[in-house]
């Protein structure tokens, strides 16, 4: 298992910059979370979206972003998508309705 970088009390990285691939796999692992190829395309496209426009969308934007319905974002994930994709993703935490 490797170390992983500071986290706050929520989970989240303390400083974006120390997200790799490998860490956000590893922060999944060490919370029991299960990551599939599905969830962490998302998780990238998350990023992706952070990166064009330098917030975290909420849901309704976000499914939209991935051309997926919303109901079977929140399916894929069985809770509030964007904390775990956010959290794993390396990314700051939502604000409002998560």
């Amino acid at each position: 298992m490797m170390n992983l970088p500071e986290r706050d009390g929520d989970g989240y990285l303390t400083d974006m910059g120390e997200w790799t691939e490998e860490v956000g796999r590893a922060m999944a692992q060490a919370d029991n979370f299960e990551l599939d190829d599905v969830k962490w395309a998302q998780i990238l496209k998350a990023r992706e979206y952070y990166e064009e426009f330098g917030s975290v969308p909420p849901i309704r934007k976000f499914a939209k972003y991935l051309e997926e319905e919303q109901n079977a974002v929140f399916k894929l994930w069985m809770t509030g998508p964007m904390k775990p994709i956010t959290k794993y993703g390396g990314l700051p935490k939502p604000t409002g309705c998560v």
